[in-house]
C-alpha cells in the first residue's frame, strides 16, 4: 500500500511541478487550478476504479469460474511473468480485494477445493476490474478542460494504467498455480 501511495504522490508532485513551471511560464495556467485538477483527477481515478470494482463484485461468480476459457493464462504469459521475476515483487502490489470481502494476499484454507475455487473466481474478477481500469482511467481526459487534458489528464491516466497492469499480472501469475492446486485437491478428495 505504501508503495502505491508513494508512486501516486511522487507522480502527482512531479506532474504539479512540471505543470506549474511550464504552464505558468509558457501558457496561462493557474497554479491553483493545476493543483486542484491533479488532486481531482487522482480522486476521480480512485472513484471510477472503485465503482467498477463494486459492479464487477456484484456479478455472478459463475461468469468468472475456473472453466471459463477467457481467463486461461497461456504458457507464453507464464514465461513472461517468470522472466520479469514477478515472484520477487508480487507481494508489494497493493491488494484491495478485502474491500470486496475477499483478501487475496493470504490463503486462509489452502486444503479446501471450495476455497481455492472462490480464490480463483476473485482473481478473475480482479483481472476484469483492472483491465477495465486500463481504459476508464483515460476518461479523466474528458473531465478536465481541454487545455489541461494533455498536460494533466493524460499523465495521470498513464500512471493509473501502470498501477492497474501490475495487479493484473500478479493475479494472472497466481491463477495457474491455484488451478493446479484446485484440481489436485479435487483428485485427492475424490
Amino acid at each position: 500500500m505504501i508503495l502505491y501511495l508513494s508512486i501516486i504522490f511522487v507522480c502527482s508532485f512531479v506532474l504539479a511541478l512540471l505543470n506549474i513551471f511550464v504552464g505558468t511560464l509558457f501558457f496561462d495556467y493557474s497554479v491553483w487550478f493545476i493543483i486542484l485538477a491533479i488532486a481531482g483527477s487522482v480522486v476521480f481515478e480512485f472513484l471510477v476504479d472503485g465503482l467498477f470494482a463494486f459492479i464487477i463484485n456484484k456479478l455472478p461468480n459463475k461468469w468468472f469460474g475456473i472453466e471459463n476459457k477467457h481467463f486461461k493464462v497461456s504458457k507464453r504469459s507464464i514465461k513472461f511473468y517468470e522472466k520479469i521475476k514477478i515472484r520477487k515483487w508480487k507481494d508489494k502490489v497493493w491488494d484491495l480485494g478485502g474491500l470486496g470481502g475477499f483478501r487475496k494476499n493470504k490463503m486462509i484454507d489452502p486444503n479446501s477445493p471450495e476455497y481455492i475455487e472462490r480464490f480463483i473466481v476473485e482473481c478473475n474478477k480482479g483481472v476484469v476490474t483492472h483491465r477495465i481500469g486500463y481504459f476508464v482511467g483515460f476518461l479523466d481526459i474528458f473531465i478536465i478542460p481541454l487545455k489541461y487534458a494533455l498536460a494533466i489528464g493524460l499523465p495521470i491516466a498513464f500512471v493509473n494504467l501502470f498501477l492497474n497492469i501490475l495487479p493484473t499480472m500478479v493475479l494472472r501469475y497466481n491463477t495457474p498455480k491455484l488451478t493446479t492446486l484446485y484440481y489436485r485437491l479435487l483428485k485427492k478428495n475424490a
